[in-house]
């Protein structure tokens, strides 16, 4: 799930995209990156769909900052479509949920960076510099607020609907955790692909969740002892 951060030229960005949907905080966002970055050339977008529309009619930021809550997404569904679709472009998350399990689902599934929207315009001037040097960027004091999560026999321990995976399905799952991809699950395991698809959507039907993010946040909460730590993160992330 990991993707890496593109290299951008020079260690610095000439095009941005911000994606947020209250323009006092665009406007904000867009007078810092004038001061760290002098000539960059700044796009906005208010909504997922007037993003798109941007990239589809040519637009090829170095750089998107991506607020999660916006009008026409359902949890991190915005992030993950703008992933997709520019794989090689760096994204850095910016929201006002600032949780372990949110900011380890977005480490996970390739994120640059995630920013709290609280934070100060010299903070956000430091995580720019380490984006545009092709680093990564993710809150030390929220990573290290909840121990890190084991495997699924820890977490059987605290939900026992793990209990009910199988020892291949655990095997699995400790691999989704790991942020593996279906095809490398199955070179680790010496199993077909087909197989591991199988095996996937039977432990997400036993779990009860929708997709591997809902089933590896789970797996987080219950070994990490923080099943109800974060009601509005979880309630986020289960959309």
């Amino acid at each position: 799930m990991y993707h890496d951060t593109a290299t951008v030229p020079d260690g610095c960005f000439s095009s941005v995209l911000i994606v947020d949907d209250h323009p006092l905080y665009s406007d904000a966002l867009a007078a810092a990156l004038g001061i760290v970055f002098a000539d960059c050339a700044v796009q906005k977008a208010g909504t997922l769909k007037e993003a798109m529309t941007l990239l589809k009619g040519g637009l090829e930021p170095d750089l998107v900052m991506f607020d999660l809550k916006l009008p026409d997404v359902t949890g991190i569904s915005g992030f993950l479509e703008l992933r997709d679709r520019m794989a090689s472009t760096p994204i850095l998350v910016i929201s006002s949920l600032a949780s372990v399990e949110l900011v380890r689902t977005l480490m996970r599934e390739g994120a640059a960076g995630f920013l709290p929207k609280d934070a100060s315009a010299k903070v956000l001037a430091s995580v720019l510099t380490e984006i545009a040097s092709g680093r990564k960027y993710f809150p030390k004091d929220i990573l290290q607020s909840a121990p890190q999560p084991t495997d699924a026999c820890d977490a059987a321990e605290m939900n026992p609907r793990f209990a009910e995976l199988t020892p291949q399905q655990k095997r699995i799952m400790k691999l989704i955790c790991a942020g593996k991809p279906n095809k490398q699950i199955a070179y680790e395991l010496s199993l077909a692909e087909a197989t591991v698809k199988a095996h996937i959507t039977a432990l997400l039907r036993r779990l009860g969740v929708q997709n591997r993010t809902q089933a590896a946040v789970m797996m987080e909460n219950a070994t990490s002892g923080t099943m109800g730590a974060d009601p509005e993160a979880q309630a986020f992330l289960s959309r």
